[in-house]
């Protein structure tokens, strides 16, 4: 039997394991990338693993989140990032680069290769034919110093793609469709493939808007074809020599499969506070819109910009609404700037803003209180934009722009204007000067470390018994911007996990770091509901709770990343053998867990004692070996160190 493309790169770079669903693998990275929201921690992680430089092809550190200097906090870690780079042979794309998915895509995404990133939607490279997940910076840390990356092998949904979309449809109405059928939990444990005829139309840049958020479908990986639109891709770019064709053979099969005609696909939108509460812009439409905000990892793309620009051309934006325009990379501003694009933009009414995440991360353009605002980011959870009680919209650029025109939610098809005609350049101009190279000469080089910048705390082994209390209880799709938000007033603090300990699970109970250090226990129990922790790969969802006493976790399901993170940190996740013992554990219970490496070794049912009521839940657990013998050392590290060793 033949391979899909997903199996074709896994089996390309399968270090041990076997490739059926659920089996226990570890991958060969061939490139890493990292961000400054979780990079810093990362640069401290690799320094304590006292190698002298990275082992892979090719790693890159971005500046895109932390871009607000309001004082010496952001720019300090710049600095620290930048001597790292420097230190371990680390490319560095400085702020003003651009958004890291796209930066890497246009720079070094590569046909066949693997990518790690420590940064949950470092899946978009999927677009161009690569093996590009995300992961805690800790994995990301530890493929840079050329340890494998460990994962179950996930289940491979092949979605066929037919027809072609029509005019004012965008990529992001495709991806829309994904999770409107299948929710944020459907991608959990499965690589998403897309093939079949409709993929000849559809540009690697579209492709991109769907991989980018297969994340929030809460898939491992999404994966594309390497053929002649990505071929085409790579020529723009100046860099076709780099391409290496990559396709499914005739007689692959899928574990799951679904079937979408392009042709068919309507303008849709994603309504407060879910990534999934998809409904058709119609349904919606005529509600009163304050900001159209157009930009972001999401919808990064020349045709996301340009088609915009045309549908304002002489016209004027409405004066009650912020048009806010995100370019995502310096490159991409240049050719917006040439092709006049940019000035049709800013002369129509657009807010022109500096190029990164920006608000897709909260990091200003928050909106106003109680106001709409239509964003063609990925994300939607609840006080993500900045603003508490947000009425975030998640929708395609189209549908951004008109709404923008008319003051408030609008149907593109129904402007009554003749849709735009643009069409991508056989190539672009590419700008690198600006993109720092490792150098080929080994010079002793001393960290940058600013005052804010603090040592990552060291924690012991797993305790011979875990007594305390159940501090937390969540309902289901908590995200990790819940559990430990961004923002501008909190990132800052990424490299200084005592202080952003104090923002823990802010958002679901604010009195939590209070009660957390405020406790006579030594140890403290959460409970989660379905898919806890989805979201970001910020691994300080996990290392913030564990710095505050967070020992274990219990919960019905958990996200992929964050679930490895607890791991990393030493916090145990456990899940509910049945469901309905969720509903007997209240906050303020005493628990205690004897002997849980023990229980952890000899089998999958782990008993808890209820000392305020005097009873016992039996949990259970799905950890590997590895797993588990890395939360007996209390973490990744101390693993590791124990290994050195060794």
């Amino acid at each position: 039997m033949g391979l899909n493309v997903a199996q074709k790169l896994i089996k390309s770079h399968l270090a041990t394991g076997t490739m059926s669903p659920g089996e226990s693998i570890e991958l060969v990275i061939d490139q890493t990338l990292t961000q400054d929201a979780t990079g810093t921690l990362v640069m401290l992680e690799f320094e304590k693993l006292g190698l002298p430089k990275v082992k892979t092809e090719l790693s890159a550190q971005y500046v895109d989140h932390n871009l607000i200097q309001s004082d010496f906090k952001n720019a300090d870690d710049h600095l620290f990032l930048q001597s790292a780079c420097r230190k371990y042979g680390i490319w560095f794309s400085p702020p003003g680069n651009g958004i890291s998915h796209v930066v890497h895509m246009e720079q070094f995404g590569q046909p066949g290769k693997s990518l790690l990133g420590a940064d949950s939607h470092t899946c978009a490279a999927g677009s161009l034919g690569m093996l590009a997940m995300g992961a805690g910076g800790l994995q990301v840390a530890m493929a840079m110093a050329g340890f494998p990356f460990a994962l179950k092998m996930p289940r491979i949904m092949g979605v066929k793609l037919e027809g072609k979309l029509a005019p004012w449809i965008n990529a992001k109405d495709v991806i829309l469709e994904m999770l409107r059928r299948h929710g944020v939990k459907g991608g959990i444990g499965k690589i998403i493939e897309y093939y079949g005829p409709g993929l000849a139309n559809l540009t690697a840049m579209q492709r991109h808007v769907i991989a980018n958020m297969g994340q929030e479908l809460g898939a491992t990986a999404s994966v594309f074809p390497a053929d002649e639109q990505t071929k085409t891709y790579l020529q723009q770019q100046q860099r076709g020599d780099g391409f290496k064709p990559l396709c499914a053979d005739a007689d692959a099969q899928y574990d799951e499969h679904d079937h979408i005609d392009l042709s068919a696909i309507e303008p849709l939108i994603a309504c407060p506070s879910s990534p999934d509460n998809v409904v058709p812009v119609r349904e919606v439409a005529g509600q009163p819109v304050y900001q159209c905000y157009i930009g972001s990892s999401a919808n990064p793309g020349l045709r996301d910009f340009e088609i915009p620009s045309l549908m304002v051309e002489n016209q004027q934006v409405h004066q009650s609404v912020s048009f806010d325009i995100n370019p995502t990379s310096r490159q991409l501003l240049e050719h917006l700037t040439q092709s006049g694009a940019l000035g049709r933009l800013v002369h129509a009414g657009a807010r022109l803003h500096q190029t990164g995440c920006n608000g897709c991360i909260g990091m200003g353009q928050a909106p106003a209180t109680g106001r709409i605002s239509l964003r063609t980011v990925p994300r939607n959870f609840p006080g993500r934009s900045g603003t508490p009680e947000d009425q975030v919209y998640l929708c395609s650029p189209e549908t951004a722009t008109a709404s923008a025109l008319s003051s408030k939610i609008t149907d593109p098809r129904d402007l009554n204007i003749a849709y735009p005609t643009w069409q991508e350049p056989d190539e672009v101009e590419v700008n690198r000067k600006m993109l720092l190279p490792p150098s080929d000469i080994d010079i002793a080089v001393t960290l940058v470390k600013g005052p804010n910048i603090k040592t990552l705390p060291d924690f012991p082994p797993l305790p011979e018994k875990i007594t305390g209390i159940l501090l937390l209880k969540t309902g289901d799709n908590v995200s990790t911007d819940e559990i430990l938000p961004a923002g501008a007033t909190i990132l800052p603090f990424r490299s200084n996990i005592p202080e952003i300990s104090k923002y823990c699970f802010q958002r679901i109970d604010n009195a939590f770091y209070k009660k957390a250090k405020e406790t006579p226990f030594d140890s403290i129990f959460i409970l989660g509901g379905e898919n806890y922790g989805q979201g970001s790969s910020r691994e300080h969802a996990a290392l913030a709770p564990r710095y505050l006493g967070v020992q274990c976790v219990i919960a019905k399901s958990l996200a992929r990343i964050h679930r490895r993170n607890l791991i990393n940190f030493g916090i145990t996740p456990l899940l509910f053998s049945k469901k309905e013992d969720y509903d007997l554990l209240i906050e303020g219970h005493e628990l205690e867990i004897s002997h849980l490496g023990d229980q952890l070794l000899q089998g999958k049912t782990i008993n808890i004692e209820n000392k305020t009521t005097s009873g016992t839940v039996k949990v259970t657990h799905d950890l590997d070996s590895d797993e588990i013998k890395t939360l007996i050392a209390g973490g990744l590290l101390n693993w590791v160190r124990q290994q050195t060793n060794d």
